[in-house]
């Protein structure tokens, strides 16, 4: 099984390089898009920007594989007099990790450079000693003398604003960089895509591969995907949080270890059956995994898929995570290997009598 060729690795930078705000998914779903084409029988959009590719098409049974395609960011809600821009978020975004970081302002005439300036250390004294990044205090500097020199830049109110890190390869093993929560899982799923093509795998049944927008602000891509598609089943990959690095406790968060394998979840919206099936094929097949379990829901858009319509049997496949809703998000290499791998025999395994039923 080849999964690092040179055109995945290519589509990888390419892909988590790009920018996809949430309700702004449009660039990275082209990239996304461009890739997974040739791999599929045919391709969809809904309204909001939901894109799905289709394997085996017109079949009753039905089967999705789903990641979301949205990152964090910020809306540009105030501009001072003075030219200096204040954000409100756009999805999880972490106020405490934004002064010095370069941003990017989706403008009406292109993409503005800037940064979230801070009080330098040496004149925060007295009262503002111990001052700390709020979402009323953090700002953007555009290099503008003011408000009106912002706003000829077609800096507007609603403005996009989102982080530029690249992705690079840390100690050869781990991918760091922005919004690999949850472009990994992406990338994942559209090798799955490709993989299935490549060995001319005979499907009995329609699978779509599904990149969903809107996750980070209430998992509204997949809730509308959902009722659109009415799968049978829904495997949904995203990340969940590497515990064992400082200031995490693992006896409350769940022990997960970046480098030891994909993650499967115990949750009322996980289907235990579903679950059973890939863990079987984990084991089958060789492939590590580890356990976590997440009380009432999972936070990830296996829930919106479960609770839609009269019930979809779903089940979630996460990728260990370190330093989530930063622009330094770390992913051990083994593990998004192992997740493509656990999916793509997951899904070889699938038949339209799977035993879906408890009783």
């Amino acid at each position: 099984m080849n999964i690092w060729n040179d055109q995945s690795a290519q589509f990888l930078y390419n892909y988590l390089n790009s920018s996809a705000p949430v309700s702004h998914e449009t660039n990275g779903q082209k990239v996304w898009l461009d890739f997974v084409k040739p791999y599929v029988d045919q391709w969809d959009q809904d309204n909001y920007g939901t894109i799905y590719g289709t394997i085996n098409p017109g079949k009753e049974f039905k089967v999705v594989i789903e990641a979301h395609a949205d990152e964090i960011s910020w809306y540009v809600n105030h501009i001072s007099k003075e030219g200096f821009i204040g954000v409100i978020r756009n999805g999880g975004s972490d106020h405490m990790i934004a002064p010095s970081k370069k941003v990017r302002i989706h403008g009406s005439k292109g993409e503005v450079e800037g940064v979230f300036g801070w009080p330098a250390i040496h004149i925060r004294k007295g009262k503002d000693a111990n001052l700390s990044p709020k979402l009323d205090n953090i700002f953007i500097d555009v290099g503008a003398k003011d408000k009106e020199e912002v706003l000829d830049m077609g800096i507007y109110i609603g403005s996009i604003v989102s982080y530029g890190d690249q992705l690079h390869m840390l100690n050869d093993r781990f991918y760091v960089g922005r919004a690999l929560d949850n472009r990994m899982g992406g990338f994942a799923i559209a090798q799955v895509a490709r993989l299935l093509n490549e060995s001319k795998a005979d499907l009995p049944f329609t699978l779509y591969i599904v990149n969903s927008v809107q996750e980070e602000v209430g998992l509204r891509g997949a809730q509308m995907i959902a009722h659109r598609l009415q799968p049978n089943i829904a495997l949904v990959t995203d990340v969940c949080h590497d515990t064992n690095t400082p200031l995490i406790k693992p006896r409350n968060e769940g022990d997960i270890k970046a480098g030891d394998g994909p993650t499967l979840t115990y949750a009322p919206a996980v289907h235990n059956l579903l679950l059973q099936h890939v863990m079987n094929t984990a084991d089958k097949n060789k492939i590590p995994i580890q356990r976590s379990a997440s009380s009432r829901n999972t936070g990830t858009d296996t829930d919106a898929f479960a609770y839609s319509r009269d019930g979809i049997p779903s089940c979630l496949i996460s990728l260990p995570l370190r330093y989530m809703h930063t622009t330094v998000e770390m992913v051990h290499k083994e593990d998004v290997s192992n997740l493509i791998k656990l999916i793509y025999h997951s899904i070889l395994g699938i038949s339209p009598d799977i035993k879906l039923t408890y009783h």
